[in-house]
């Protein structure tokens, strides 16, 4: 996910074992470090629009027995306008397969467990998902599974060390660098600038899908702009800030955070255009209304 505080454009979906979901914009909690993809603002009534009572509800019409009602039936709403049901999120089959192979009778137990605890994850009760997977840790260590997704619920939490161990531990149970912004961002928080330097490389050695790279690139950039090497950063995110006709939810992040990153070192003009680029997509895109507005 870029200035921690002002500059990160926040878990696209973050990866987990039994799903993705994504996570708040802004701060430091949610998908890659702390850029995962951002919510629909909420829409205030304004205050000059009236509002839409109720009708009262007509009287009942009192018939004769027999007598049918010339009153037509309401229509049913398309089904088109129900919200979706909320599907239970189930493990992946190797990792149930290695849950019932580990935990034999206790097999059922922890698979409701886990299945409960990534639901937790994905609705934003990070607390509840922890508290369920730590037991579940203790007893199954090797599972890479559960020790991802309690790494990414300990980073919602802001418990950055606990969250290292764990990803740490799925890396090496893996070899897998699904994670790494992640672990980026972890390190980022503890102002350990070697360790994201670090990982950063391991990351470029090992390109995986364009979403986890650019991610990597943001957190990457934005430890050095902690530092006040913003003409370092500001040329990391260059290279990849190219305009594009159809922009992924990653570029939008890309271009907002090497705006941030133009503003910072003070160059207006060029954080203008930027910021601009990203609006012309996305108009609520985390705070960039805001920030062109006080840059004019």
């Amino acid at each position: 996910m870029s200035d921690r505080k002002t500059s990160s454009s926040r878990p696209t979906k973050s990866n987990t074992p039994t799903g993705r979901s994504p996570r708040k914009l802004g701060g430091r909690t949610g998908g890659f470090g702390p850029h995962g993809p951002p919510k629909d603002p909420e829409r205030e009534r304004r205050a000059d629009t009236p509002r839409r009572d109720k009708p009262e509800p007509d009287r009942p019409v009192l018939r004769k027995r027999g007598e049918r009602s010339t009153t037509p039936k309401p229509k049913r709403a398309p089904a088109t306008n129900q919200p979706p049901r909320r599907r239970k999120r189930r493990p992946a089959e190797e990792v149930t397969e290695q849950i019932i192979e580990t935990a034999g009778r206790r097999g059922p137990y922890f698979l409701n467990e886990l299945e409960a605890a990534a639901d937790a994850y994905a609705n934003d009760r990070d607390r509840e998902a922890v508290r369920r997977l730590r037991p579940l840790r203790v007893a199954m260590p090797q599972i890479a599974a559960i020790r991802e997704l309690l790494g990414l619920g300990q980073y919602r939490l802001g418990n950055y060390r606990a969250a290292s161990a764990e990803l740490k531990a799925f890396f090496e149970l893996t070899d897998s660098v699904e994670q790494h912004p992640v672990l980026m961002d972890c390190a980022r928080a503890q102002r350990r600038w070697r360790r994201v330097g670090a990982l950063w490389e391991e990351l470029s050695a090992n390109p995986t899908t364009p979403e986890i790279m650019y991610e990597g690139r943001i957190v990457a950039a934005g430890a050095l702009g902690d530092q006040g090497r913003f003409d370092e950063a500001i040329a990391l995110l260059e290279r990849k800030a190219a305009p594009v006709r159809k922009p992924k939810i990653y570029h939008l992040r890309l271009w907002y955070a090497l705006a941030d990153l133009h503003e910072r070192a003070g160059n207006f003009a060029a954080a203008r255009i930027l910021f601009r680029r990203v609006k012309r997509f996305d108009k609520f895109f985390v705070d960039v209304d805001t920030r062109l507005s006080m840059l004019h």
